[in-house]
């Protein structure tokens, strides 16, 4: 198997991942504050980005960056805030 037929496949579990992850958010089985909800988005956009390294479209590695960053501010903010609630 070529690194570049390795890459579409995970790029495939990145978008898969991402999808399930907001159906279910739809589906009301996860909340947008749910940390799952973000991590897999987050990880599900890494796979993503690694897939696009093989396969260079600049606009999809953009939109990838933007959603990884938006899903780890989620998990920053939201151990941020269950660390604040354990202080009190």
């Amino acid at each position: 198997m070529s690194i570049e037929h390795f890459a579409d496949i995970v790029g495939i579990v990145g978008v898969t991942c991402i999808l399930i992850a907001y159906l279910l958010l739809q589906e009301s089985y996860l909340k947008i504050t749910d940390l799952s909800y973000s991590l897999v988005n987050g990880v599900g956009s890494l796979m993503i980005l690694f897939s696009l390294f093989y396969h260079w479209n600049t606009a999809s590695v953009v939109i990838e960056c933007f959603f990884f960053f938006f899903s780890f501010y989620g998990v920053v903010k939201r151990w941020t805030r269950k660390s604040v609630q354990n202080l009190n």
